[in-house]
């Protein structure tokens, strides 16, 4: 949708000649990385488009649709194919189509059955989605679900006695808010205090890529040949950009995966004195919030009444906008701080109140 959207793509449309079928998918871009608040212009792209072709387009979220059903999102190129061939887009045939998947000879099933569920998707596009939403549906998680779910998360993470740390703060919240008849208190802050622990650092990155489900992913996706390449800007090693003061990104090639599996068995280093990556300023900040959000949950609930309740839980779900890494991070944190105060005082609980 942004290609298609961009000036040079738009200028080479012409109104009741051009025809075009677009994956609506929203992809974020470059302004998203600078702004996390950045808001995907899908209507005015889509309305751009519309105004180029005289109204002669489709738009489907090819990607969502074609991951679900094919379980790799490298299906919507096929999908896409097979819808714009259902809309008489395509001067081929469909045996020839079927023959050249099978030239090609790569995931020639998966290929296939992609286009003929974009085919399927042209003719009635409800009906797929309808499908697609009975097959994802999931039943409503409880709130005891959802703490278990990170309880376990953050065990890996660090280890039991970090998890127990999160377990023991939310029982202690959801106990004050019990007294209201309420748990949108304690939910906020199971989301904002797991955000706040499970901050990216070098041992989680090592981690995760250093986890089974990573490879497995890789496999999934890629056939024959391929090497992996890691861009990272290293806090300790990253050169910074001359103008803006940012640390610059740089390739790290296959060799990186043994480090990453030796960083991964390092993570119980993890804000003790021999961690040699804590002792940057960000790292120091990401623990500093915690320890202040955990003080700031143990101030609200030790007056926690029905009046201050809609306040509380706009603090408690105040770390959430904190997102980001480096300086983009930083910016969101001042941000958040501001707002901090501000609901400190209406709730009598600020400095010197």
């Amino acid at each position: 949708l942004v290609v298609s959207a961009s000036d040079e793509a738009l200028a080479k449309m012409r109104g009741g000649f051009t025809r075009a079928v677009v994956n609506a998918a929203q992809t974020p871009t470059a302004d998203f990385a600078a702004n996390p608040d950045w808001q995907f212009p899908r209507d005015k792209m889509e309305a751009a488009i519309a105004d180029a072709t005289s109204g002669h387009c489709r738009f489907v979220d090819a990607q969502h649709l074609a991951t679900q059903l094919m379980g790799d999102a490298i299906a919507t190129n096929l999908f896409m194919l097979g819808f714009a061939w259902q809309e008489g887009l395509v001067p081929v045939s469909l045996e020839a189509l079927h023959q050249a998947i099978e030239l090609n000879g790569v995931a020639i099933e998966m290929n296939k059955a992609a286009l003929h569920w974009g085919r399927r998707a042209s003719h009635d596009l409800a009906a797929v989605q309808s499908l697609i939403d009975g097959k994802t549906a999931e039943p409503p998680r409880t709130l005891d679900e959802l703490i278990a779910r990170r309880v376990a998360f953050l065990t890996d993470y660090q280890d039991a006695a970090y998890a127990a740390r999160y377990a023991d703060t939310l029982a202690h919240v959801r106990a004050a808010e019990a007294r209201l008849n309420s748990t949108a208190l304690t939910e906020a802050a199971a989301q904002s205090l797991f955000k706040l622990m499970a901050y990216k650092d070098e041992y989680e990155v090592a981690r995760l890529y250093t986890a089974p489900t990573f490879r497995a992913q890789i496999a999934a996706a890629f056939e024959g040949d391929y090497t992996l390449n890691f861009h990272l800007a290293p806090p300790l090693f990253a050169e910074r950009d001359a103008l803006t003061g940012v640390p610059k990104k740089r390739a790290y090639g296959p060799w990186m995966m043994k480090v990453f599996g030796l960083l991964s068995k390092l993570k119980g280093l993890r804000g003790t004195r021999w961690d040699v990556f804590g002792y940057t300023a960000e790292r120091q900040m990401e623990r500093a919030l915690i320890t202040q959000f955990e003080a700031d949950l143990a101030r609200v609930i030790g007056s926690l009444d029905h009046a201050h309740l809609d306040t509380a839980i706009a603090l408690a779900k105040l770390p959430q906008e904190i997102r980001g890494f480096g300086h983009v991070k930083l910016g969101n944190v001042e941000k958040a701080a501001k707002k901090r105060e501000q609901l400190l005082l209406a709730l009598n609980l600020a400095d010197g109140a």
